[in-house]
């Protein structure tokens, strides 16, 4: 696994026109202690295998000490892209540790599903851990033990989730590390944190003073406000936008005389020259992303967090089905996690306003992380007390996603945001297409142990709140006092309603979303019985596999629509993204009345993938450019409260309509009803040239 991380970062830096020269460039702080500290971890283990007596008495101490030193330096050097992954994953591991004597223990099920066997764990460093899952387990910490099995030919293995977070910290600071010039990563690493800059270049200290009198202006290309953050909650949430704090860019400053120019009365710092390859990659959208430290730290924190989701809602379905035998209750657990969309989106949005945001994210992942570790213990009790545990645990999700909209902008340039809605879509679109098979087989893997699924969630939202909170992230400018009580907060909703009514961009943009999610509510209705009795012919086995390649498509086709968004999407008008994007959705699913082989009805699949992430990012962006920054919260709750109504009514009356008129009739008016959203656009000027 951490090898992986090495060889996938050092990879991609080469393939970006990044150097391997950089590498004995990069200025770490304490570097002495973080080397010796890996030097005592591994020579410990080494002698421990080597039969030192000493040492084997010492063994606790030694690898305390040793993970508490290295963690320590890893938390001095959090500035450089990757580090505060890496430094969550050696304190999971640590603890793990320590709480073990000095052994990292290994669970048996998962060791057997990688294939591996006992005769394959080394002695000197780990222990076995076997079921059942009692509070042995937990006193150990078996969550974050080696309960992760990867059965692959080649890396066999079974790792922490530590070491996700490890291999993934490095493959980012090696990116970063080879994309960046020496100066740049020598003026990241030192000083003092710099808020809300996420991973920018740092002025030189001999122009520090100058630029504080104001007598010399860096050329950083600051941009002259970040629009407030995007909701990226999959196509149900949508955010507002207004005037924030600017970032400076990526580009390397002056550190001597003659890269300083004239500009006015004063002088200004000129960017070395880079290597044209390497300037043009640094260019790239998504590379300025991964170089940016806290968001590179939040959007793998959140990819690793939602994974763990994938794992739980899995482990739920069987864990319920497993207890009643009934989809019926299934069904109702599913509802259940929709229900506080509906009743609570609004009125928590304009909470998340008044409230400090990022402590809104930190206490909303420790507040989860413990109701699911809840879920296991509640069945073993009684089935029933699940139903309020998972309504509660969505409910505290809207809390979330308001807040890391809020954030989110905040943290990168403004010319980077719609980049950053499509890499955290595609991070979430990621764990929808490779994560759930992979959840799956997790799952599967842990046959009667299924609440460690659920733990390891847990652990998961932990990794986040952790993250979130070692990023620095400046406060909202509000324009106007917060007026307390309950009649401040109904004032506030009421205000924030007015505001999405008379703003014709977002209000025709919120009923454009309505129509496109009514009738991704129909489908996912439908899906399957058009998978069933139109491609299939009415097998049903044969129907399993034609709706999970269907779903496969659409997963793909959200892929490829999203990366490409992220690449050109700031080059076109918005408005005019989003009218196409639900002209040819609507088109694709009308057309699936007219097909019945699997290859014609996987390329329309397909197609209203890539349209998908076509309205969708463009949407989020122009939410981020025209809602007041004190306001957002309020918007993006009305609006997924009608968006997602929209949806949830769909979904119950999808299979009625199919009884009453037909699959055929229902995919044409629904594919219809989206294609008119989207035209109708073009009809109203301020939304076709948004």
């Amino acid at each position: 696994m951490l090898l992986g991380g090495v060889a996938l970062g050092l990879i991609a830096g080469l393939l970006a026109g990044g150097r391997l020269s950089h590498l004995a460039d990069i200025r770490l702080r304490w570097a002495a202690l973080i080397f010796s500290a890996v030097i005592l971890r591994y020579g410990t283990e080494i002698a421990l295998g080597r039969g030192v007596p000493i040492v084997d008495d010492l063994r606790e101490l030694l690898f305390a000490v040793s993970f508490a030193v290295l963690a320590a330096g890893l938390w001095a050097n959090r500035r450089f892209p990757g580090m505060l992954l890496a430094f969550i994953g050696v304190a999971f591991n640590g603890l793990a540790i320590v709480l073990n004597g000095g052994y990292m223990p290994v669970w048996v099920p998962s060791l057997e599903f990688a294939g591996l066997t006992i005769a394959d764990v080394n002695p000197t460093f780990h222990t076995l851990l076997i079921p059942p899952l009692d509070e042995r387990f937990l006193l150990m910490a078996g969550p974050l033990v080696d309960v992760i099995p990867i059965p692959l030919p080649v890396i066999r293995d079974v790792v922490s989730v530590g070491d996700v977070f490890i291999a993934v910290g490095l493959a980012f600071f090696l990116f970063a590390t080879i994309i960046r010039t020496p100066d740049e990563a020598e003026a990241e690493g030192s000083g003092p944190p710099l808020v809300g800059l996420a991973g920018a270049a740092r002025l030189p200290r001999g122009l520090a003073p100058l630029v504080d009198r104001g007598q010399v202006r860096a050329e950083t290309g600051l941009a002259p406000g970040l629009a407030q953050a995007a909701a990226l909650e999959r196509p149900l949430v949508l955010a507002g936008s207004g005037p924030g704090l600017s970032a400076p860019a990526l580009a390397p400053l002056a550190t001597g005389e003659d890269d300083i120019v004239a500009v006015g009365a004063g002088v200004a710092a000129r960017p070395r020259p880079t290597p044209e390859l390497l300037r043009r990659a640094r260019r790239h959208p998504y590379v300025r992303l991964a170089l940016n430290g806290p968001f590179s730290a939040l959007w793998a924190g959140q990819l690793i967090s939602v994974f763990g989701d994938r794992v739980h809602q899995i482990a739920l379905a069987f864990l319920v089905y497993q207890a009643t035998d009934s989809a019926i209750a299934v069904g109702l657990i599913f509802l259940t996690a929709t229900l506080p969309n509906l009743l609570l989106g609004p009125i928590a949005g304009t909470l998340v306003d008044r409230w400090d945001q990022k402590v809104v994210m930190v206490v909303s992942d420790l507040l989860r992380a413990a109701l699911i570790l809840l879920i296991p213990v509640a069945a073993v009790i009684n089935l029933a007390l699940v139903y309020p545990l998972v309504f509660a645990v969505t409910s505290v999700s809207i809390f979330f996603r308001p807040a890391r909209t809020a954030v989110l902008p905040r943290l990168v340039r403004q010319d980077d945001l719609l980049t950053a809605n499509s890499a955290i879509w595609l991070g979430e679109t990621f764990a929808d297409v490779i994560g759930y098979p992979l959840a799956a087989g997790f799952v599967v893997a842990l046959g009667a142990s299924l609440p460690l699924a659920f733990w390891f969630d847990a652990v998961t939202y932990l990794a986040s709140a952790m993250l979130i909170g070692s990023i620095a992230v400046p406060a909202v400018v509000r324009s106007e006092p917060v007026a307390a009580g309950i009649r401040g907060v109904a004032d506030d909703l009421v205000a924030g309603w007015r505001f999405l009514r008379g703003e014709t961009v977002l209000l025709a943009n919120t009923l454009q979303g309505v129509a496109g999610q009514f009738t991704t509510g129909i489908m996912l209705a439908i899906t399957v019985i058009y998978a069933t009795e139109v491609i299939a012919g009415g097998d049903v086995d044969s129907g399993k596999v034609v709706y999970g390649l269907l779903e496969t498509a659409i997963g793909l086709g959200n892929l490829i629509g999203g990366f490409a968004i992220g690449l050109i999407g700031a080059r076109l008008a918005k408005g005019r993204l989003v009218i196409l994007g639900y002209a040819v959705a609507g088109a694709c699913t009308m057309g699936l009345a007219f097909v019945g082989n699997l290859p014609l009805a996987f390329g329309l699949m397909l197609g209203g993938g890539i349209a998908n992430m076509v309205y969708i990012i463009p949407s989020q962006t122009l939410f981020q450019e025209r809602a007041p920054a004190d306001m957002i919260g309020r918007v993006v709750g009305f609006r997924f409260a009608l968006v997602f109504g929209a949806l949830t009514l769909a979904m119950g009356v999808g299979g009625v309509a199919v009884e009453v008129i037909g699959i055929t009739m229902v995919l044409i008016l629904g594919g219809l009803l989206t294609f008119v959203a989207g035209v109708a656009g073009w009809f109203v000027p301020e939304v076709r040239d948004a």
